[in-house]
């Protein structure tokens, strides 16, 4: 990309404002001003209000009329926030997805660029005061997290805000309380400022065949784009690949991006990544505050932070001297935004890698199809690792067949005594089940009511610990009744949750401390880490959770993974569901036998016979997602086609079809696409508005997006439009 060329006197700049408009806005720039190009923030008038925008463009001549042009306020910037690169990536993004840019843009900028913090500010940072090294030579009682912040304090001098993310929530308050005795004292320094050193590297295992194959063929690659599948079965040792890959990067004074699915899973990276490497690393996910997170997105972009932790919208973060790109988990939906400015951030920090040319590395245990077609059509080079690494082995696999076997609290008997086996040989044991609260439904067998949820197409579930009935789709609450409202008989809660598991397990191995991991127990700072470190000091025997418990989590002490109610994916209405629940029977698995101790797998099923689950225990996901892919193929489905969703919903269900019916007849004839539809969704109703759909689909990836940009000029002036809600979703992950 070329360099941005900087303003002349009286030039019009073209600016993206945060607003659910597809366009950008002329304003004349301040009389006199020179050296602005494209990427800076600039402050202008907007309505009766002022607003922080980013210039986009700068033309000579506006069609807007001379007499209505407004002139920017302010010039915030003397360099660019975003820079060519990413500024092209956020275009084409905005592009792609057919969103407005300047929500895009906005989705690349930290909230306090948005709100016009400078883009350089000082940073604070801690270091222990003489009191401190006067108290601490006394050797004084410390707790653990202080412990550790101390001994880095003494090794470095000084901590800062990556150092305090390592330690979760409880490092803010052990810091609190060094600080209060007068041990440390605070500081501030320039966010700016040159590269650090690599540092020292931790000690490193020794690596398996597999994995030097691996590391070599990175390592060969960087300084120009190329890209890597690494697939590797659960405990293989991806990380370590990583790990290495980022060590020669940083080695050559350049910077690696890892992307990770969910915030979860950032403490225990930046852990790993903290033991191997004594270099500032920035960390980027939603559960920081404004302040921090901005303190950290100034640290990649100035250089100073050889190595970036993020989740999905790190994807836009600038990095002064970018090496590598690292997606872990690369089949996980949460790299696709659901809302609002519906990117995927996987597929952009492909087109990310190579335009910086730099390698890029998507691993995964369970890659999706898409990426598997890739590597099968050598666009991506695969980089297998079928064995794990050091002592650890496969899994064995066993599905009980819950119809010929009798159930206690929703696990079967010879589930109950393989647990107790496990126990007793001092293993650790994980249940999992992806439904969370006490039971799905509360049913009167009197006159078969089921609490319904009175805004959405579905059943309220039970969670009897907070006495509430709740919608899992739209949030709605209501008490536990005593009786039915309709019959007053009494009424039953029917099914399970990891809450009622979570009760039987404690019924049934008394003694055996059971730790509890999904959104209902996991919901502040700092609660997912006091979880697993109960789970890593042995406390706590048996863990039961949803999804949060499949992704990229290391048990060691665990040998036996129980998966309940299997079937719960295998008749989904969506063409993805059995990829899905496929990758999470795989990667739950893989939790089992981590270490030097066999692991066994029991996965429960009502119908053990399905070609899914046999194809999953006989030939793994590999003999899985050659059918899917020939199951694909054959149908039509993505990755053999392109789709694109048009959604709507109103408060009536005539507006929705009605609105979707209209865009139909709206649509040009000339481009080689086919709609179905509309048809209304799966779940119509969901808090308290009907929800419709329409699927556009093409063989072409070219002529879908040339549909959609003339499509969408003529919907949006649709008057049907007015009395809906209405978005489109490019590459949509479900079709319901």
């Amino acid at each position: 990309m070329s360099e941005p060329t900087a303003t002349a006197p009286a030039s019009i700049l073209r600016i993206a404002l945060d607003a659910p408009l597809r366009r950008l806005f002329d304003y004349r720039a301040p009389t006199g001003a020179t050296g602005i190009v494209p990427g800076m923030r600039v402050q202008v008038p907007f309505g009766r209000r002022e607003l922080v925008g980013l210039v986009i463009e700068i033309v000579e001549q506006s069609a807007v009329p001379d007499a209505r042009l407004r002139s920017v306020t302010a010039i915030l910037d003397t360099e660019p926030a975003l820079n060519p690169t990413i500024l092209g990536l956020v275009r084409f993004a905005a592009e792609y997805y057919h969103h407005a840019i300047g929500e895009a843009c906005a989705t690349a900028l930290p909230a306090g660029l948005r709100a016009g913090r400078p883009l350089d500010e000082r940073e604070p940072r801690w270091r222990l005061s003489d009191l401190g090294q006067t108290a601490l030579a006394a050797k004084p009682r410390l707790g653990a997290r202080q412990r550790i912040l101390v001994d880095q304090l003494t090794r470095r001098d000084c901590v800062d805000l990556t150092d305090l993310e390592a330690l979760g929530e409880g490092g803010r308050q052990a810091l609190r309380g060094l600080v209060a005795k007068g041990w440390v004292d605070s500081y501030e320094v320039s966010s700016e400022g040159s590269a650090p050193s690599a540092g020292n590297i931790g000690e490193r295992p020794t690596p398996t065949p597999a994995q030097l194959v691996a590391i070599d063929a990175i390592e060969a690659a960087i300084g120009d784009f190329a890209p890597f599948l690494l697939h590797g079965v659960t405990g293989s040792g991806k990380t370590e690949v990583y790990l290495r890959a980022i060590e020669t990067v940083v080695a050559a004074g350049r910077q690696a991006l890892v992307l990770v699915p969910e915030i979860a899973l950032t403490p225990q990276a930046v852990a790993r990544f903290r033991a191997r490497f004594d270099v500032p690393i920035a960390i980027l996910h939603s559960g920081l505050t404004d302040s921090d997170r901005l303190s950290m997105w100034r640290l990649a972009r100035t250089g100073r932070a050889p190595i970036v932790i993020g989740t999905r919208s790190a994807v836009f973060v600038p990095l002064a001297r970018p090496g590598i790109v690292i997606v872990d988990e690369e089949h996980d939906a949460s790299y696709k935004q659901q809302e609002g400015f519906r990117y995927s951030a996987r597929d952009l920090a492909v087109l990310r890698a190579q335009r910086e040319k730099v390698p890029i590395v998507l691993g995964s245990a369970t890659p999706s199809l898409e990426t598997l077609q890739q590597a099968t059509l050598n666009r991506y080079q695969l980089l297998s690792m079928p064995e794990r690494a050091g002592a650890a082995s496969i899994p064995r696999i066993t599905v009980i067949d819950l119809r010929i076997h009798e159930e206690r609290h929703g696990i079967a008997t010879p589930t109950v005594m393989a647990i107790e086996r496990h126990l007793s040989a001092g293993g650790q044991v994980l249940i999992y089940l992806n439904r969370r609260g006490y039971a799905p439904t509360l049913f009167c067998p009197g006159c078969s009511w089921a609490a319904p949820c009175e805004a959405c197409d579905a059943r309220m579930t039970v969670h009897m610990r907070r006495q509430q009935l709740i919608c899992h789709h739209c949030g709605a609450q209501a008490p536990v009744p005593f009786a039915c409202p309709r019959c007053s008989a009494e009424l039953r809660p029917v099914g399970q949750g990891t809450e009622r598991i979570e009760d039987g397990l404690d019924e049934l191995f008394p003694g055996r401390p059971v730790v509890r991991i999904d959104r209902d127990t996991i919901q502040g700072r700092g609660e997912i880490e006091q979880a697993l470190e109960r789970v890593q000091s042995g406390e706590a025997r048996i863990l039961v959770g949803t999804q949060m418990l499949t992704k990229g989590h290391d048990f060691p002490d665990v040998t036996l993974v129980v998966v309940l109610n299997a079937d719960q994916g295998l008749f989904g209405t969506d063409f993805r569901a059995s990829e899905r629940l496929a990758q999470s029977i795989v990667q739950v698995a893989g939790r089992a036998g981590r270490a030097s101790r066999p692991g066994e797998v029991y996965i429960q099923s009502a119908c053990p016979e399905h070609p899914l689950l046999q194809r999953l225990v006989t030939e793994g996901y590999e003999g899985f997602a050659q059918s899917a892919l020939a199951e694909r193929a054959a149908a039509g489905w993505p990755p053999y086609a392109r789709l694109a969703l048009l959604r709507a919903d109103a408060p009536e269900r005539t507006d929705a079809l009605g609105f979707l019916e209209a865009a139909r007849r709206a649509a040009p004839t000339e481009y080689p696409v086919r709609l179905l539809g509309p048809v209304a969704s799966v779940m119509e109703r969901r808090a308290g508005r009907y929800r419709a759909q329409l699927l556009v689909e093409s063989v072409q990836r070219a002529a879908l997006h040339q549909f959609l940009t003339h499509w969408l000029i003529q919907v949006e002036k649709l008057p049907e439009g007015r009395k809906v809600r209405w978005s489109v979703d490019v590459d949509p992950l479900e079709v319901t």
